[in-house]
């Protein structure tokens, strides 16, 4: 009976307790969620959507906090908000936000666990290893084998040990190499490796890519994903202040209990040094007007790691280079001069397919292969002739499935196109069957009569592709040149035969492959050149389309400088002509 009513007595004290725990739990639960929908301190609400929200005090995972603190002083910050009853749709608003800030929270929380869930395994499988290491010879100590095996799980520990210093130390040189804390004497203006500045919403860049759009929101996912985490890092470092930061800052930071939010931050600055790393520099609104927070960041590159070493022979590597052609006799003729010279006499390793459409002038295209044929010995080629509308798309299509010869390598070229024998080898050397495709970046000649003055001065084709910004440019919004294997090309899905004419179908074929697992290597090449054509603009064009092929032929016509000084031509006589009435 004794011991019934102790045990009674203990199940009562441990209820009572589990029931007490479970209040307090319920209370802190629901002040949180309090805390947590309190109305936010700014009547300006967050442009931020890929930012977790301001309260999190999750740790940092990367990025090295350089220096934070007040760059000025002043007045009261103007926190006025207008009075009145709000409207529904406004709390709707700051429930929605709210919500989207707490689901981002929760998916930071998430990536930081699945961080430290693998750094965890790390660090358990170094000391499995250190572990199996002192159990290689588990012997009496009298005869040296523990000993040694000690010694060895030793040594292992100390090496990893250094391994990490060595890290530490060289991420800490790349600081120190940096133009962070101080600049350093370049040559020119021309060494200078100029800011992006940055705000929620904005990148507003110097080299402006294939948008063209000197400010834009960052389109490529690295873009907003780097800037998002520096601002998640900034946050956390102002809103939790290290043990490294003064005390009298902390205890400042105690008192104010300012919590910093995304609509805080102002305007960022950023640069890379591509031997060293990327600065971030990041303002954020102070406690008054007139003073502000900067925080300092930095991501050091580390040291370069062997990714891979490979032999690659190209030597019976085929290129079946496939041409689809309307007409055009005169420009054929240029391009197989081309070919003749750089394909068949340099290089040796390709066949050509010409896809005509129409019977019009298809004798003058036949005479011309047999021609070459019978001067250099040239056998691999192949005419293949379609009796209906040009289509671009269409001609390559078929042209790469009349091959029979197994899996070959495929160049989709132009008949205005001039290549070299290095970018034939470049068409080898970046594609890989089930792997890689290659879409060059050609180089784009402007008009020779506008280059050199004259129809009189301009040299042969050869001399003229000089690749400068007064002879050209890179088109980079042309993805119609492209080397890629049968095998991807046929399982891709080929080109869209249902676009007639010119463009569309090489975008649609390319965004093919971006949408796949293969690896699109897109880069400049110095050996792929287009020579420039008159462009035509139809009267028939809408208004709309019409000023894009204006504009399109304007800019393939001369560089921004030579447009210009034809523009003020006028201006530009006049002037010599009263310098020669007026000499000195």
């Amino acid at each position: 009976m004794l011991h019934a009513a102790m045990l009674r007595r203990g199940l009562l004290t441990w209820v009572s307790r589990v029931g007490g725990m479970l209040v307090f739990l319920c209370c802190s639960l629901s002040l949180l969620y309090l805390m947590t929908c309190s109305p936010p301190h700014s009547s300006n609400t967050p442009l931020s959507h890929v930012l977790p929200h301001a309260e999190s005090n999750h740790q940092n995972l990367g990025g090295a906090v350089l220096a934070a603190g007040p760059a000025g002083t002043g007045g009261a910050r103007a926190a006025a908000q207008s009075g009145g009853p709000p409207a529904v749709h406004t709390y709707q608003m700051l429930l929605q936000e709210r919500e989207e800030q707490h689901r981002l929270y929760i998916s930071s929380l998430k990536k930081q666990i699945a961080q430290l869930k693998e750094d965890l395994q790390e660090r358990s499988q170094q000391l499995k290893r250190v572990q199996e290491s002192l159990k290689i010879d588990p012997r009496v100590p009298g005869d040296g084998q523990e000993g040694g095996a000690e010694s060895h799980g030793f040594g292992e520990v100390q090496g990893v040990k250094s391994q990490q210093s060595d890290l530490q130390e060289f991420l800490r040189g790349q600081l120190l190499k940096a133009e962070v804390t101080a600049g350093t004497r370049l040559p020119s203006e021309y060494a200078v490796v100029p800011f992006e500045s940055f705000t929620l919403q904005r990148v507003y860049q110097l080299e402006m890519g294939l948008t063209r759009h000197p400010e834009e929101k960052p389109v490529r996912k690295d873009k907003r994903d780097e800037l998002g985490e520096v601002l998640e890092v900034a946050l956390h470092s102002l809103n939790t202040p290290s043990s490294q930061q003064d005390n009298r800052e902390v205890v400042q930071k105690t008192q104010t209990s300012k919590v910093y939010t995304p609509s805080d931050f102002l305007e960022g600055i950023t640069r890379t040094e591509r031997d060293k790393g990327t600065l971030y520099e990041l303002t954020f609104r102070g406690d008054s007007t007139h003073e502000f927070r900067r925080l300092v960041l930095f991501r050091p590159f580390g040291p370069l790691l062997k990714v891979k070493s490979e032999k690659m022979d190209t030597a019976d590597v085929l290129i079946n280079i496939i041409v689809p052609l309307s007409r055009r006799t005169e420009k054929f003729r240029h391009f197989m001069h081309n070919f003749r010279e750089v394909s068949v006499r340099q290089d040796g390793r390709v066949h050509l397919t010409v896809v005509y459409f129409g019977k019009e002038q298809i004798s003058e295209v036949r005479s011309m292969l047999e021609n070459t044929s019978r001067e250099v010995n040239f056998k691999n080629y192949t005419l293949l002739q379609l009796d209906e509308e040009f289509s671009r798309g269409r001609g390559l299509d078929v042209g790469a499935r009349a091959w029979k010869g197994g899996n070959v390598l495929l160049f989709f070229c132009d008949v205005d196109i001039y290549f070299t024998t290095e970018f034939l080898n470049t068409c080898r050397l970046n594609t890989q069957p089930g792997k890689k495709v290659f879409y060059p970046v050609l180089f784009s000649q402007y008009n020779p009569t506008l280059i050199y003055g004259s129809p009189e001065h301009i040299p042969p084709v050869e001399q003229q592709l000089v690749i400068k910004k007064d002879t050209g440019f890179w088109r980079d919004f042309g993805f119609g040149m492209t080397c890629q294997y049968r095998s991807d090309f046929i399982n891709i899905g080929g080109f869209d035969i249902d676009i007639k004419g010119w463009g569309g179908e090489d975008v649609h074929l390319y965004r093919k492959y971006l949408h796949s697992n293969l690896l699109v290597v897109r880069a400049p090449s110095r050996g792929l050149f287009h020579l420039w054509h008159e462009k035509h603009c139809a009267d028939e064009l809408p208004p709309d389309q019409y000023r894009m092929c204006m504009q399109s032929k304007a800019m393939n016509e001369a560089s921004h400088g030579q447009l210009g000084m034809l523009f003020f031509r006028h201006e530009i006589e006049a002037h010599l002509r009263k310098q020669k009435q007026n000499p000195k």
